[in-house]
Parts: structure tokens; sequence; C-alpha cells
């Protein structure tokens, strides 16, 4: 298959990450489905995309005509066979657990056209962990997109062993069809380039407030005031969603064994038992749509509520 082949493709999971990796693809021009099994978060991910899609139109990167267009292209469901009908293209955003990714995307290879290409979102775990369970392990490799896929427009292309370099060459192609900067890895790498520096500044940051030397709002003053950056690491995972992070921090918690990885993972934790997920959830280290950290005084410790992060 060339990339001129390439006209629908089908993004699993309906959380954050799908939704912003299928409104890419539509407006650059893609048929794109939608699927999740839980109705209530494709319902939610399809509200979510039209906010997107109006941030868009507000920043310039769509018009009236082109947000319109993004959003007929998009189709949701939860039903499988459907989402699996004539696809030319897979990518998977399930939650980072590699024996769940290997049983969503078997059922997808069972389901898919044979010519259709699978891509995994994956932010921290290799492909080659569930090449196999795909059943078309030749034409799988991982795209990896950072939010917002179309301000943050720097994705990573990383086959692993088994994959058939035409494979890695039009998921490279697709890449640049929908507006990234593809970094092709030469092999395998937990965290790829720019992810493995920022889970090495996440675990430093979560560490220091979770073994209570410093609060969330010193943390990110600190990264702040001295790298002259406008949103500090507890800032972006709010982004990112912190239920997400917690996933990862679970994982190699149980993974490696290693005391500190799991007090990091249950800091997490007591955000996402409340409720307290991030940007999607209004609320997580901090408050939105008004966190402390983009009012003016916050590096100087002069905001009103800058606890608001502590507990």
């Amino acid at each position: 298959m060339q990339i001129d082949d390439v006209r629908r493709v089908l993004v699993v999971g309906g959380g954050t990450m799908g939704q912003q990796i299928a409104l890419q693809c539509a407006t650059h021009g893609y048929q794109v489905v939608l699927y999740d099994i839980d109705p209530a978060a494709l319902a939610t991910g399809m509200g979510r995309i039209r906010g997107f899609a109006d941030e868009q139109v507000r920043a310039g990167l769509l018009d009236d005509a082109g947000r319109a267009a993004a959003l007929a292209a998009i189709t949701a469901t939860t039903d499988p066979v459907a989402a699996a009908a004539d696809v030319d293209l897979l990518s998977e955003s399930v939650p980072e657990d590699p024996a769940l990714k290997g049983r969503v995307l078997g059922q997808f290879g069972a389901l898919c056209p044979e010519r259709t290409v699978f891509t995994t979102n994956t932010s921290s775990l290799l492909p080659s962990m569930f090449a196999a369970a795909t059943g078309r392990p030749d034409r799988f490799a991982a795209l990896h997109f950072p939010p917002p896929v179309w301000s943050n427009t720097v994705a990573d292309v990383m086959p692993h062993p088994g994959t058939a370099p035409e494979t890695t060459e039009l998921v490279l192609a697709f890449a640049r069809r929908i507006g990234q900067i593809p970094i092709r890895l030469q092999r395998e790498s937990y965290g790829y380039v720019f992810n493995a520096m920022y889970m090495a500044l996440n675990e430093a940051a979560v560490t220091l407030v979770a073994n209570g030397m410093a609060s969330v709002e010193d943390v990110d003053r600190a990264w702040m005031g001295i790298m002259h950056m406008p949103i500090g690491p507890f800032g972006m995972l709010d982004g990112v969603g912190l239920d997400t992070a917690f996933d990862i921090a679970d994982f190699w918690a149980r993974q490696t064994g290693d005391p500190q990885r799991r007090v990091n993972a249950d800091f997490y934790k007591t955000y996402v038992d409340r409720g307290r997920l991030g940007v999607k959830s209004g609320e997580g280290f901090y408050r939105y749509p008004d966190p402390a950290y983009a009012r003016p005084g916050f590096v100087a410790g002069e905001t009103a509520d800058a606890a608001e992060g502590a507990g």
C-alpha cells in the first residue's frame, strides 16, 4: 500500500489522545472512525473534539468551513466490526498496559482488512511488547504524538525488529500528510526521544513532592523561573491527564519493584481517586480554566491561591 491509498483511518480509544489524533487526521482530509468500548466515553470524546475544533478556529488554524468539514469526516462507534470496515490505517490509544493493547489490537487484527497498517500511540512501551498479538507484526509500528497534536508537531516513528521497511516508510509519509514532523528512531527505545527526557523530568518532579521536599507550586516555579517557560512539570501533567500518568507510573512500579516508583504512582492515585484528572476534569494539580501558574505573579509567589495544587 502507498500513502495515496490511505483514505480511511480508525482511531481506537476515545480518550484525550484519541480525540486529538482523530481531529488531526480529519482536518487533513481523512475519513476517520473513532472507536471506544464505552458509549459514554465516545459521547464525551465527540464533545471534546468539537471543543478542540473551536479552539483551532479561534487560533486561526481552521476556518469555519474547515471545522465543519473535519467534524463531518469523523464518525464514532462502539461496534468493532463497523469500526474496522474498509480502514487503511489504525491508530491505537488505549491505556498503557501491554496486555490490554495486545488484546485490543489482536481483536482488530482479526477484523481489519489485510492491507491495514497498525500503529500504536504508546508513550512509554515498546511496540515489540505486543507486536505478535496484532497478527500483523510486519505491518505494525509506533507512531507517537505529543499533545496537543496540532501545535506540538514532532511525532515519533518507531519500528520494532519485525516491522517491514515499507511499513515504516508508509507511517513516516502518513505523519507528514497530517502535518507532523516525523522523527524516525533507529531502534526501539523506551520513551522515544522527547518522552525519554520528559518522563525523567516528571519522575524527578513527582519524587520531590511525593517525598515532601517541595510543593507542587514551588517545583513548577523552579522550572518556569529558571528555564523561562510558561508552564512547569505539574501544569504539563495536568494537560497529559493524571489518569494516564498514573497508568504509566503504576505499570513501571509493578515491572521494576522500585519503591520510589511505587510512592510516585500512589501519589498520582490520590488525585485520580478524587476525580482530579487534570484539564479534562477541570481540576488536577491546578484548577481550570484559570490555573494559578498562568496568572501574573505566580513565579514570584504572588498569586492568591498558590496552594491549590498541594492537596
